[in-house]
């Protein structure tokens, strides 16, 4: 079988792997341009180039798919089919129609549930406890084709974007080997109920509002872990939080000496080595774990604290939203 595959991002590179380990023939690799990433911005080949490069593969990246000259050079690899993972172009319908098989997509989620650019993120944001990997038809709209495989995958209580990126990465590098096995397969149209949107991560997002109940900053800490971090100030320093976990009522009642009630959402309850930073939120409290000044290194609660004494009291602020 002849192929071509679309992805940029280490989610993609994880197929592109098992699609190469499992002895596809793939005649093209589309990813985006190369542009200026990390903190000296210096121009990087995405993670799907350079392992494409390694194994001696043909690298394409136009700028739009919707170039003619683009579009024929496809056609002139006579691909059976093309895989799309996290490509980041959109696909015309005259570029879907080029394969004998069309085209493949390798979603995270479990369709028609978080169609869209961050299903990972936004299943932890909503709380979900399931997601999963699809393997669904490409048509023009955005993500509504049918379905030929799908698995659904638990989302433990301590898993970040991080986590669950890595474990529905390895389950869609699977999913796809399995797919193209056995093309063509039978489609499953999706269910008109259900459908929600996963709009693509806005920065601000990661801010840390500490009126909202603990539960959900809980959630947002997990979302935004690696990229781009929950945020929040003290004593107007940007500190970004990368592990906190929800306290009972009773540990924040504890450590208000008998009552929440009053307290101002971001106020420091209690700050040791041993039990991390205890902060009230709108609903309940959440303990800060592991934390990051700006510019300096990710620590624990207990070497954060030895560096910066947090003093109960102290009041955890976030200004974009006061």
């Amino acid at each position: 079988m002849n192929l071509i595959f679309a992805g940029t991002p280490e989610f993609s590179a994880h197929a592109l792997r098992a699609i190469e380990a499992a002895g596809y023939q793939i005649a093209l690799v589309l990813t985006q341009p190369d542009r200026p990433s990390g903190r000296g911005m210096a121009v990087q080949a995405s993670p799907v180039k350079r392992f494409a490069l390694e194994q001696g593969i043909e690298v394409f990246q136009p700028v739009s798919l919707r170039d003619t000259a683009a579009q024929e050079q496809l056609r002139t690899v006579g691909a059976d089919v093309m895989v799309v993972a996290a490509y980041g172009l959109i696909l015309p319908q005259a570029v879907l129609d080029i394969p004998h098989f069309g085209c493949l997509n390798i979603h995270a989620s479990l369709l028609p549930r978080w169609r869209g650019a961050a299903p990972i993120q936004r299943a932890i944001l909503a709380g979900d406890t399931e997601t999963g990997v699809c393997i669904m038809q490409m048509e023009a709209g955005l993500d509504t084709g049918p379905v030929l495989l799908s698995e659904a995958l638990t989302i433990a209580p301590n898993d970040t974007a991080g986590s669950l990126h890595d474990r529905l990465a390895d389950l869609g590098g699977r999913l796809i080997v399995d797919a193209l096995a056995h093309l063509p397969m039978a489609m499953q149209p999706q269910s008109g109920h259900g459908v929600t949107y996963a709009a693509k991560l806005e920065k601000s997002e990661a801010v840390l509002n500490w009126r909202l109940p603990a539960v959900e900053l809980a959630r947002q800490v997990r979302a935004f872990n690696p990229f781009p971090g929950a945020l929040t100030h003290l004593d107007g320093v940007p500190i970004k939080i990368w592990r906190a976990e929800v306290r009972t009522a009773a540990d924040v009642a504890e450590c208000a000496q008998g009552s929440s009630h009053g307290v101002v959402p971001g106020t420091v309850l209690s700050a040791d080595k041993e039990n991390g930073i205890l902060v009230a939120c709108g609903e309940g409290a959440l303990c800060l774990l592991a934390l990051q000044k700006a510019g300096a290194k990710r620590l624990s609660a207990a070497q954060f604290l030895a560096g910066t004494p947090v003093a109960r009291g102290a009041v955890f602020s976030s200004p974009a939203l006061s």
